[in-house]
C-alpha cells in the first residue's frame, strides 16, 4: 500500500506532462494516473470530466501507435469518464491517454513516462532457481519411485532365491535320500554276493568230504574219547595249551573236507599238523607239544585267534565248523556251517602228509568230529 502512494506521488512529480490541443471550445486535461501493479505490469487509469456531448478516449505508445484499453465507462455519481490499460515491462515506457470531443472538435492529452526500475521485475536467478527446483523435485519423486521399484523388484529377487534355494534344500534331501538308498541298496547287493560266493565256496567244500576217527594212540593222557569221534578233557583243572588228539587218516594230496561240533564250547582248537609231529606226538612218553609246522583256528574267550595269536574278525560263536585242506591250492580255511560262510583261510607252506587235530580244552565238554552228509 506503501510503495503504491509513493510510486504514484513519484510519477505523479516526475512524469506527468499534460498537452492541450484545442480545436473549438475548451475543456479540462484528462488525469492519467497510476493505479498499482497487476497482471505482472503497471496499471494506468485516464480519468476526464464528461464535460462533452460525445467524447473519445485513445491510448498511444511511445510510437504512436493506439493501444487497446479498457471501454469507457462514467461514474454516475461524479460524471467522469474513465479508461485503464495495463502497461507490460518491454512494451514501451511512455503512454499518452488522448480525450477526443467529437462535437466539439476539440482533443486534450496527458502522457506519462515510468523509468524501467518501477516495473515489477522477476529475477532470472528466480526463475532458475524455479526450474531446478522443479528438476529437483520431479529427481526426488523419480529417485522414491524408482527405489521403491528397487525394493520391490529386490523382495522378489529374494523370494525367488528364497524359492530357489528351498528347492534346491529339497533336492538336495532327496539326492542325499537317493544316496543314502542307493548305498544301501548297493551295500545290501554287495552282502548278497558275498553271500552267495561264500555259500559257493562252501558248498564246493562240502563236496569233498571225509570220514575223520580219532587216534587213541595220539593223544595227551588228560583227554577222553568216546567212540572215536568224541573228545574232552578229563579234568576241570587248565590243561596244557596242546592238549591235543590227532587224526588217524592223513592227507598229502587233493581236497579234503570235515566238520566239527562245538556248540557251546567256551574254548576249542582245530587244525592240521604235519606227519612229523604226528610221528612225535605218538612216541612222546612225556606228552609234550613239540614246536613244528601246524596250521590252527582257536577259539577263546569269545573271540577267534589263528596259529601265532592273529586276531581273526570278530564273528559270532559257531555251532559247527567246517575245515577244508586244499592240498591243490595249498590252503587250509575254516567255515561257519549253519552260515555257509567263510571264517579264515590260511596259506600251507610245507608240504607232505597232513593231519587233522582237535584240541577240546579244559571246560570239560565234548568236542564232536561229526559225520558228513552230502
Amino acid at each position: 500500500m506503501g510503495l503504491s502512494v509513493q510510486m504514484r506521488a513519484v510519477m505523479f512529480i516526475l512524469v506527468l506532462v499534460p498537452a492541450h490541443h484545442p480545436t473549438a471550445g475548451g475543456g479540462h486535461d484528462p488525469l492519467l494516473v497510476l493505479d498499482g501493479y497487476k497482471d505482472d505490469g503497471i496499471q494506468l487509469k485516464c480519468f476526464s470530466e464528461r464535460l462533452f456531448s460525445e467524447v473519445q478516449l485513445l491510448w498511444t505508445d511511445d510510437r504512436g501507435d493506439n493501444v487497446t484499453g479498457t471501454p469507457l465507462t462514467t461514474d454516475t455519481t461524479t460524471g467522469n469518464t474513465s479508461s485503464s490499460i495495463i502497461l507490460k515491462p518491454g512494451s514501451g515506457n511512455s503512454m499518452s491517454c488522448k480525450i477526443v470531443d467529437k462535437l466539439l472538435k476539440t482533443s486534450t492529452e496527458s502522457s506519462v513516462v515510468i523509468a524501467d526500475v518501477f516495473f515489477p521485475a522477476t529475477s532470472p536467478w528466480l526463475a532458475a532457481f524455479v526450474v531446478i527446483l522443479l528438476l529437483n523435485v520431479l529427481l526426488v519423486i523419480a529417485a522414491i519411485y524408482k527405489l521403491r521399484k528397487n525394493n520391490k523388484t529386490t523382495t522378489s529377487e529374494q523370494n525367488a532365491q528364497k524359492e530357489i534355494q528351498k528347492e534346491i534344500d529339497e533336492l538336495n534331501d532327496e539326492l542325499a535320500e537317493e544316496q543314502e538308498r542307493f548305498q544301501k541298496e548297493h551295500q545290501d547287493l554287495l552282502s548278497k554276493i558275498e553271500k552267495v560266493q561264500n555259500e559257493l565256496e562252501f558248498r564246493r567244500a562240502h563236496s569233498n568230504a571225509v570220514n575223520i576217527t580219532l587216534d587213541e594212540d595220539c593223544k595227551h593222557p588228560c583227554l577222553v574219547i568216546e567212540d572215536k569221534n568224541k573228545v574232552k578233557s578229563s579234568t576241570q583243572e587248565e590243561i596244557p595249551p596242546k592238549a591235543v588228539v590227532v587224526a588217524t587218516e592223513g592227507f598229502s594230496e587233493e581236497k579234503h573236507y570235515w566238520e566239527v561240533e562245538v556248540a557251546d564250547k567256551s574254548e576249542w582248537e582245530l587244525g592240521v599238523v604235519c606227519e612229523e609231529i604226528r610221528n612225535t606226538l605218538r612216541s612222546n612218553t612225556i606228552n609234550t607239544f613239540p614246536k613244528g609246522n601246524l596250521l590252527s583256528l582257536r577259539f577263546s574267550q569269545g573271540e577267534y585267534s589263528l596259529t601265532g595269536g592273529n586276531g581273526v574278525r570278530n564273528y559270532k560263536p559257531c555251532n559247527m565248523v567246517g575245515v577244508f585242506l586244499d592240498q591243490e591250492l595249498h590252503k587250509l580255511s575254516f567255515f561257519d556251517v549253519e552260515e555257509k560262510c567263510l571264517l579264515v583261510s590260511l596259506s600251507v607252506e610245507f608240504s607232505g602228509k597232513l593231519y587233522p587235530f582237535f584240541s577240546p580244552g579244559s571246560d570239560g565238554k565234548w568236542l564232536v568230529v561229526s559225520p558228513v552228509h552230502t
